[in-house]
């Protein structure tokens, strides 16, 4: 039989799925922010996003005439860094669940495949929910038990 989670972790497991929901819809966007950064930075495009400088609040300059901050560099490090709290996220949901490894390193994937974060919050969320409310039901109506003699 594969383990369930406990009863008395419930509340934690509620408040675990909220933290996984809000981190992978953050990553997704700052993944979305990167790949659409990529292709404007390594295609013949070749345009790289700055803040500030002499162009204006924020423009689109040629690659390496960044004079300003450089929010393409910045969207790279921050969806790097955001990543490992949607690592965290990810692990904390996962042992609560008392999921295979195997499903960790799938909702994992949502973090480095694009728009994979932003199903995987909807199909887990609506899981773990449900899952919950079964489960409660099922301790607020215990099915009575025949006694054999």
């Amino acid at each position: 039989m594969a383990l369930a989670p406990k009863p008395k972790d419930f509340p934690r497991i509620r408040g675990a799925l909220k933290f996984y929901q809000v981190a992978s819809i953050i990553t997704g966007t700052l993944l979305l922010l990167l790949c659409a950064e990529m292709v404007l930075k390594y295609t013949p495009i070749g345009l790289e996003l700055q803040l500030g400088g002499p162009h204006g609040f924020l423009s689109l300059v040629p690659v390496g005439a960044v004079v300003a901050v450089n929010l393409s560099t910045a969207i790279l490090i921050v969806h790097g860094w955001f990543y490992v709290v949607y690592l965290f996220s990810d692990f904390r949901l996962w042992s609560l669940m008392r999921w295979p490894f195997s499903r960790f390193i799938v909702i994992a994937l949502g973090g480095v495949i694009p728009f994979l974060s932003f199903f995987l919050e909807a199909r887990i969320a609506r899981e773990v929910k449900s899952y919950l409310a079964s489960r409660e039901a099922e301790a607020a109506n215990p099915e009575p038990v025949e006694a054999s003699h």
